[in-house]
């Protein structure tokens, strides 16, 4: 009886509105549900025909504003159809993520769905789709598996608790440290913390100290902080060092005999200054045809590691060395990288070589690549090459005349067939004593760096033709490239939309430009104000190449075929390829391509990491220097332009802060993405990418390793705007509450940092 009451009081009293909600209401708790009049009377309790005819009505009409979808005639599904997907999230300082549809489109979950996903967290999420693509509610159902485990901050200790300040962007939130969990940690040191759990209900995560690490400030605090931020080791593990000490490095009549011996041929290598592993070097001799051979010489690595071996699973488990500022983080121990491997003066060396015939014109006649034995008779720096070059006096005068010669007409000839042509943005630092930074300025690629660099892409590139390359009669052998994907189109399109500004004007389709096309517009640009800001968005547009054994050729390069053969030394990829290159020679079967592929993928992300770290000690190290510099004044050129504020990298040291939006008091400014310009809503002053302009330097934060400047000086014009009133949680970041322990479900403390924006070159 009462249920007959409840349908007739629906029945009377149902509206179109009612209809809507209800449709609403059950499709968000049953998704995947199909609906009919009959079903949805059903599930309504309807059941006069006046009625059911309204709800019919409904159902089609949802159909049309796209809320449905039909499926038959008169049954409807939901368009907004819930989807579960798994993927990985990239994290945002604010504590909200970032995850890729299905559909390809990005959309950001806020924090309060995010579950606690952090950066690179391989995560769970429910999407409920929109009739729009990239729209919908979009959550994190859980958080699958945690892409890291450990951070690095400084330890802030309480009377009855403590907190770890993580320094960086990497990690939004606090860890809170119980007292028993800080093993030795006092307050305001800097130390690494492992989360042990993170409750649902709980703001913060829950951690332990596992290790102390010195001293906020100290170089080599700061330096030891940067490597356990991005969990790269410090120490090699004792067995693998004992096991190094162990390889026995001399040289046998019989291993000499199985090879080819170079050992009377002009050889000698060419690196930085500081260098000790070198792993390659190169010979020539004039042949009496008047042809030239050119070897290239590698460090034979695979000779010494073998695999299973537990100095093999190391350098996997590194895959990179890692350049710090002022150290190198060998992939190899010591022993191999420093003494047995590399290629030092007067010394016999085993090498994979590979050796061409080439005409005066740089033409490749013939090809050969084997095992070698070596004898480097000389080590210069590019320093020491480049002034035989510039005076064509010195050490080996005719022998680099000769190469640089030759090196030019492959460079030139490789920009004609469509390479890309970019400058670096590299830095060198001048340290004192104490590793405090006295001195920093641009590092330049010459001619030296190009003659090496130019022997070294076709040793590369005929390594990867040889293995890979398909021959008549014969199955291609599975290979490890070095691939570069086509530009992103987007990018490419701003990129040629800002050139045109400037006159420099590409005629043709997006779908259509080649690496010839960009670098024409990039040189047309060359010593014109709006140089910097043309490299810059052309840099943007590209890429980042990668390792893979699927083979789509190298874009920047314009090789159809390239690998990473000349630098096992510092590159696990260069070992695999070393090992492919001998089991073909020797008839032997090859790996399965799905463990190449794994190791590719893994050694491609290790060298994001390695990159990482290496651009965090530049950063750091940037800041410390800047930092003693406050209140000084430096030509700049802005480098980013963002809603929040634009970037400048100073001209005379490549430093790089952030004019901030708060900072611009004059005036109200508005973001435009597509003029990439800051505006004045009153005054109507533009700040566009690429403008040259006059900083102040405000603020140096080491612990988040930013830089805050004051523009004084745009187009001419000198500016008075004062900054902001200075809050202690704009400069110092994050801190926590003195008097209480972590709250659950309050406002995040996390000082919400914008992107510094730092720049990359890519790595070929």
């Amino acid at each position: 009886m009462a249920k007959r009451r409840r349908e007739q009081h629906v029945t009377r009293n149902i509206n179109k509105c009612d209809v809507t909600d209800f449709i609403n209401q059950y499709l968000a708790n049953h998704p995947t549900e199909r609906l009919d009049y009959r079903r949805l009377a059903a599930l309504m309790g309807v059941k006069d025909g006046g009625t059911r005819r309204l709800l019919g009505a409904v159902l089609a009409e949802m159909a049309d504003r796209g809320r449905l979808q039909p499926v038959a005639h008169g049954v409807y599904k939901n368009a907004r159809q819930s989807e579960e997907f798994e993927c990985k999230a990239t994290g945002l300082r604010t504590g909200a993520v970032i995850v890729t549809l299905p559909d390809g489109t990005e959309t950001q979950i806020p924090k309060e769905l995010a579950c606690h996903a952090l950066d690179g967290d391989t995560v769970r999420v429910r999407h409920r789709q929109s009739s729009q693509p990239g729209l919908g509610d979009t959550e994190i159902l859980a958080v699958l598996s945690r892409a890291r485990d450990t951070y690095v901050g400084v330890v802030q200790l309480r009377e009855r608790f403590a907190f770890l300040v993580p320094d960086g962007n990497r990690m939004p939130y606090d860890i809170y440290l119980p007292i028993e969990e800080l093993h030795g940690a006092s307050n305001g040191v800097k130390a690494q913390v492992r989360i042990t759990h993170w409750p649902t209900s709980a703001d913060h995560p829950f951690g332990k100290v596992i290790e102390v690490i010195g001293k906020p400030g100290e170089h080599e605090t700061e330096m030891h902080a940067i490597l356990a931020e991005f969990d790269l080791p410090y120490r090699y593990p004792e067995a693998v060092t004992k096991a190094a000490k162990a390889l026995k490095p001399g040289i046998t009549k019989s291993e000499v005999a199985s090879r080819r011996d170079f050992r009377g041929t002009m050889t000698f290598t060419i690196d930085p200054d500081t260098a000790k592993d070198f792993d390659d070097a190169l010979s020539l001799q004039v042949l009496a045809d008047g042809n030239y051979e050119v070897g290239v010489h590698i460090a034979d690595v695979t000779h010494y590691v073998t695999p299973e071996s537990i100095i093999e699973a190391e350098a996997y488990q590194r895959a990179t060395s890692v350049y710090l500022v002022d150290r190198t983080v060998p992939m190899l121990p010591e022993r191999l990288c420093n003494e047995i491997c590399s290629l030092r003066p007067d010394e016999d060396k085993l090498c994979y070589s590979v050796v061409f015939t080439l005409t005066p014109d740089a033409q490749v006649v013939e090809s050969w690549i084997g095992r070698t034995v070596i004898r480097s008779i000389a080590r210069l720096t590019y320093g020491q090459a480049q002034q035989v070059i510039e005076t064509q006096q010195g050490e080996l005068r005719q022998e680099i005349l000769c190469l640089n010669r030759l090196a030019s007409i492959l460079r030139d000839r490789r920009f004609a067939n469509g390479a890309i042509d970019f400058t670096s943005d590299e830095v060198r630092f001048q340290l004192d004593p104490d590793g405090v930074p006295i001195g920093v300025e641009p590092e330049e690629s010459n001619e030296s760096h190009w003659l090496i660099e130019e022997f070294m892409l076709l040793a590369n590139r005929t390594v990867a033709e040889f293995v890979g390359k398909p021959r008549p009669g014969y199955k291609p052998h599975p290979c490890v490239y070095r691939v570069h994907e086509k530009p992103n189109p987007e990018k490419l399109a701003a990129f040629c939309q800002m050139a045109a500004r400037f006159g420099h004007t590409y005629k043709g389709s997006i779908d259509s430009i080649t690496g010839k096309d960009i670098t024409s517009l990039v040189h047309s640009a060359k010593g014109k104000p709006e140089q910097h800001m043309i490299d810059i968005l052309a840099v943007r547009a590209m890429a980042k190449a990668k390792y893979s054994t699927h083979n789509i050729g190298h874009y920047g390069l314009a090789f159809d075929y390239y690998t990473h053969f000349t630098s096992p030394i510092r590159r696990y990829p260069d070992m695999m390829v070393h090992r492919l290159l001998a089991l073909l020679q020797s008839n032997k079967p090859f790996p399965a391509v799905d463990d190449l592929e794994e190791r590719c993928v893994h050694s491609s992300e290790m060298e994001k990491v390695a990159a990482d770290a290496e651009r965090a000690s530049v950063k750091y190290k940037q800041v410390e220097y800047m930092g003693a510099r406050i209140g000084q004044e430096f030509n700049g050129i802005i480098s980013g332009v963002m809603e929040f504020g634009f970037f400048v990298e100073i001209e005379e040291n490549k430093c790089e802060g952030l004019v901030a939006t708060r900072d611009l008091t004059d005036d109200y400014y508005t973001y435009d993405p597509e003029a990439f310009s800051l505006t004045g809503r009153q005054n109507k002053r533009q700040f566009c990418l690429g403008d040259a302009v006059r900083i102040q330097v405000l603020r140096a934060d080491t612990q988040n390793r930013r830089l805050d400047f004051i523009v004084t000086e745009h187009k001419g014009e000198t500016l008075s705007i004062k900054p902001a009133p200075e809050s202690g949680s704009h400069h110092t970041g994050r801190r926590v509450s003195s008097s209480r322990m972590p709250q659950r479900h309050s406002k995040d403390r996390a000082h919400t940092k914008p992107n510094r924006g730092s720049r990359r070159r890519n790595r070929r």
